[in-house]
Formats: structure tokens, C-alpha cells, sequence
């Protein structure tokens, strides 16, 4: 619809916001200029309906009763890849944050909620080109702000290994439904660790890439410098094989370099680890306050199992660890107010396939009922807008300053080493709050876990998420970070540790709930 021009009373609001000094004759004067810049816009409107995709008629429907045992499913539907490639056979399930042509989509999100994407995202075109079956979209947390599974506007993702549990988030669903072994493959999104957490916390594998190696054309962004898709899946040989199918250019994400080369991953993890170099990264382990001993015992373990696989195992030091979660934080706080809640998810200043019809949907339903965001979100909303308007911006330049040190930092270290381990989440999986839990056990059990891999999300440096030894019953994962864009490095390595161990469990019988 063409673009209304202000009112005489909305002009002169518009000019007191920023001061521009205009008195009633000089507001006059600007109103015929202002109105009459809205012609462009007009005809870009009439130009893009011409040139708009529509649609296609896909079949889909909200899971039936006694299909949803563990809130993972957000919606059902079976979308058939071509007839043969690496692929053919298996299924997939989506994350809610990125885009099937034709199925609802929510980010986890009441103001999401209802939008209906007319185009597929490049990782889901390219699972279809592979061979692949979607078999649905599922839960993520709200607008993907949480490394927990209880914010999702359809309600927690229940844990397979311990149905009172979380899954770890944002990718929670996608996490869930692999455990549980309803999909073969899944995608997922990394901006803060939302790959590699649900992973961890539900025995399974997930690999955040190198920043900029998977196309992230067509799901919902946070902050564009640390957002991530990547495969989730119960073995590394898939995690190989999906990562091979994502990756490489689309030429529609300026998030990716000039020059992506893929590599055959697969024959990457054939070659075995023998004589490789792991720098055990004392930093992220008995972190005060936070980790649980069983976690790092049963990663040491994990890497004991390295070193007998012919591995070579030392410990080292990287300060920069530990200063990169709040480099990360910044960036996380203020650039996702600027983007995510300011920007209506895509921003602007960017050259890149956007989604209008989703800015349009999300803002509108912002500008409507800020109140239905999750706690996190709005603690997020709120510190970052302060931190806009007090001080303009300064720290998160700061924070984007700071960057090539805390880079530099891991890559002395992986000079000298293949990959860096420590564990993936210090913390075992925490029981899910109540839905009238107050903000501060809400917001605490979906961040707290985050302080290992947000800084690789930040840097930009592919990490892997392999299942350690169980404690208490309860999965633990392994976090394996390579040298930027030598992604193959680190599922050799977790390649290597998944054979020496013999594979990886699944969660008991006994842990499932009631169906329904």
C-alpha cells in the first residue's frame, strides 16, 4: 500500500524527536517536501509486486495429538527433495527460524507467529537439491534469544534423556526431535551457541561453521557478524555430509567472504586424527560459580580417549577466552537492538536478499505488543536501548575494535595446535522453569550456560559439539574449535573421538513422556 504522509501533528512529533528547531511556519514549509519524497517509494512498491515470489502449495499441519511428546514440533508437513543425491532417504527437520516456501514460520515468536515465507532459505533449497525430505519446522526459542528450551511461545522443549529437563536452546527442537530419533538430520542457528548447546545437552552432534561458510539467506537474523546456521545430527559422518550439502556461496549474504571454497567433508573425516594436536584450554574449565564437576571430568575423559586414539593432548592458557564472552556481550546486547528489535530483524545498510514481507509482519506486531517478547528479550531490549541512548554506540565500536585481539588469541594458540577443546556448556542440563517463574530464574536458566561458545560466535572460528561421557546420566558435550575456515579439522578430530568410543548413546526408554 503506498506509504501515508505524515500529519501535520505527526510532522511536528517527528521534528521534536530530534530537535530539529522547526516552528510552526518552518514545519509548513517542510511538509510538501517531505510528502513529496514518498513518490519513490510508491513506485519501488509497484516494481517489487511485479517481480515478488509467490508461495507455493505445500501440505502442512500443526502436530496431532500424540505426535508432540516433547514440544519440538512447531509444525508438520513433507516436502519431497529430488529423486536421488547424498541425501535421498533422509529426513530433515527445519529450525523454526529459517524459511520453508509455503509453511508457517515463527522464530519462536507470538510477533512471528502467522507469517508464511514465499520463498525457501538457501540451506533448505539446497537439502531439497541433495535428496532430502523436510518433514517439519521445529521449536525454537523466542526470536532464538536463549540457550535454554523453556521461551518458545508454544511452550518448553522437554529433553528425552529427562522430560523435566532442557534440551539446551535456541536450537531446541531441533535437538529434541534428533535424540529422540524422529529426523535424521536438522538444521540449526548459532549466534550465541544454539547449535552446539541443545547439542550438548541432548547427546547429540552440532557443528557451528566458520562465519560466512553457510549461506544464511532466508533465516531470521539476530545481528548479522555472529549469525550462524549449521547441522545438527546424532553422528559426525552426517554432520560431515549436511555441512557439505550447506555450504558455499549463495551470492545473497554479505556475510560470506568473496571466495568460499566447500570441501568434501566426508573425505575430510576418512583421513583419521592420528598425530593431530589438541590444546586442552584450561580457561574453559572450573569456571567459578558455574561448572559442574562432573562436566569437566567427564569431558577429561573424552580427552583421555583422545590421547589413546594417537592424538596429542596438552593443556594451554587463552586469557583471551574469557574476555571474548564480553566482547561478545556488547556486540550481543547492543548490535541485537539495533538489528533485531530497531531493524526489525534484517536492519538496513546491508547488500543482501532481504524478506520485506517479514520485516513488514514482525514490525508491525513489535509496534503492537512488545509485552509478548520472553524475559530474555526484554532484559536484552532494555539494557541495550540504554546503552544506545546513553552512550551512542560507543561501547559496541569498542567491542568491534577489540575483535582481531581476542581472534588473534585463538589463532596463536591454534598455530601451535590443530584444535582447542574445553567443554561445550560448563553446566549439566538444568531443570525447565515455570511458566510463572520470576525474570531473574527465567532469564538466568536461559543465559547462563552461554560463556564457552559465544566467544567462537564472535570471533568467527568453527566449533563442533560431540557427546563426552554421561554424568549423572545426563549428556555432556565436548566443544572441538579449529583454525577459521578449516572446518574438516574439527570433525576429524570428533570423528576420530566418536570411533574410539564406540559411538554415541541414546537416551533410555524410560525417559519418555506420555505421547501427547
Amino acid at each position: 500500500m503506498p506509504v501515508t504522509p505524515p500529519t501535520p501533528e505527526e510532522l511536528s512529533a517527528l521534528a521534536e524527536r530530534d530537535r530539529l528547531g522547526l516552528d510552526p511556519e518552518g514545519l509548513a514549509a517542510f511538509a510538501p517536501l517531505v510528502t513529496g519524497s514518498f513518490g519513490a517509494y510508491d513506485r519501488v512498491e509497484e516494481l517489487w509486486a511485479a517481480e515478488a515470489p509467490v508461495a507455493p502449495q505445500r501440505e502442512w499441519s500443526w502436530p496431532a495429538a500424540g505426535e508432540n511428546a516433547w514440544g519440538a514440533w512447531y509444525v508438520r508437513c513433507r516436502v519431497e527433495g529430488a529423486p536421488g543425491g547424498p541425501l535421498a532417504g533422509r529426513t530433515v527437520a527445519v529450525k523454526d527460524n529459517t524459511a520453508v516456501a509455503g509453511v508457517p514460520m515463527a522464530n519462536g515468536s507470538r510477533l512471528v507467529d502467522g507469517y508464511v515465507p514465499a520463498r525457501d532459505a538457501t540451506v533448505v533449497s539446497r537439502l531439497l537439491e541433495a535428496g532430502a525430505t523436510v518433514t517439519g519446522k521445529s521449536v525454537c526459542e523466542d526470536l532464538c534469544f536463549s540457550g535454554g528450551s523453556h521461551t518458545s511461545h508454544t511452550g518448553p522443549v522437554r529433553n528425552p534423556w529427562d522430560p523435566s529437563r532442557t534440551t539446551g536452546g535456541s536450537s531446541s527442537g531441533s535437538a529434541a526431535l534428533l535424540a529422540a530419533g524422529e529426523v535424521d538430520l536438522a538444521t540449526g542457528g548459532d549466534q550465541g551457541g544454539s547449535v552446539r548447546m541443545p547439542a550438548a545437552m541432548s547427546g547429540i552432534v552440532g557443528h557451528k561453521p566458520t562465519h560466512g561458510l553457510v549461506p544464511y539467506t532466508g533465516a531470521f537474523p539476530i545481528e548479522s557478524t555472529i549469525d550462524h546456521l549449521g547441522p545438527m545430527t546424532r553422528t559426525v559422518a552426517d554432520a560431515a555430509l549436511a555441512l557439505g550439502v550447506m555450504a558455499g556461496p549463495d551470492g545473497l549474504d554479505p556475510r560470506q567472504p568473496d571466495a568460499v571454497v566447500p570441501t568434501d567433508y566426508l573425505a575430510e573425516i576418512a583421513r583419521g586424527a592420528e598425530g593431530l594436536r589438541v590444546g586442552v584450554v584450561t580457561d574453559g574449565f572450573g569456571i567459578d560459580g558455574l561448572s559442574a564437576p562432573g562436566v569437566d571430568a567427564s569431558v577429561r575423559a573424552a580427552l583421555d580417549a583422545l590421547a589413546g586414539a594417537g592424538l596429542a593432548v596438552d593443556e594451554i592458557s587463552v586469557p583471551w577466552h574469557r574476555h571474548a564472552f564480553d566482547v561478545w556481550t556488547v556486540v550481543a546486547t547492543d548490535g541485537v537492538v539495533a538489528q533485531m528489535i530497531e531493524g526489525n530483524g534484517y536492519g538496513l545498510n546491508w547488500d543482501g536478499l532481504y524478506d520485506p514481507d517479514l520485516i513488514a509482519h514482525y514490525g508491525q506486531r513489535r509496534a503492537d505488543g512488545g509485552h509478548l517478547f520472553s524475559d530474555t528479550v526484554k532484559m536484552v531490549t532494555m539494557a541495550g536501548r540504554h546503552a544506545l541512548a546513553r552512550e551512542h554506540g560507543r561501547h559496541y565500536a569498542m567491542a568491534r575494535n577489540l575483535l582481531p585481539t581476542a581472534r588473534a588469541a585463538y589463532d596463536a594458540a591454534l598455530a601451535e595446535h590443530d584444535v582447542l577443546v574445553m567443554p561445550t556448556v560448563p553446566i549439566l542440563p538444568s531443570v525447565i522453569p515455570a511458566a510463572d517463574a520470576p525474570p531473574a530464574e527465567s532469564v538466568a536458566r536461559a543465559l547462563e550456560m552461554i560463556v564457552n561458545t559465544a566467544p567462537t560466535d564472535v570471533t568467527g572460528h568453527p566449533a563442533t559439539s560431540v557427546p563426552a561421557p554421561l554424568a549423572d546420566g545426563l549428556p555432556v558435550g565436548m566443544m572441538i574449535i579449529g583454525r577459521r575456515f578449516d572446518d574438516a579439522t574439527c570433525l576429524r578430530v570428533a570423528h576420530a573421538y566418536e570411533q574410539a568410543v564406540g559411538g554415541f548413546p541414546s537416551p533410555p526408554v524410560a525417559a519418555a513422556v506420555p505421547a501427547g
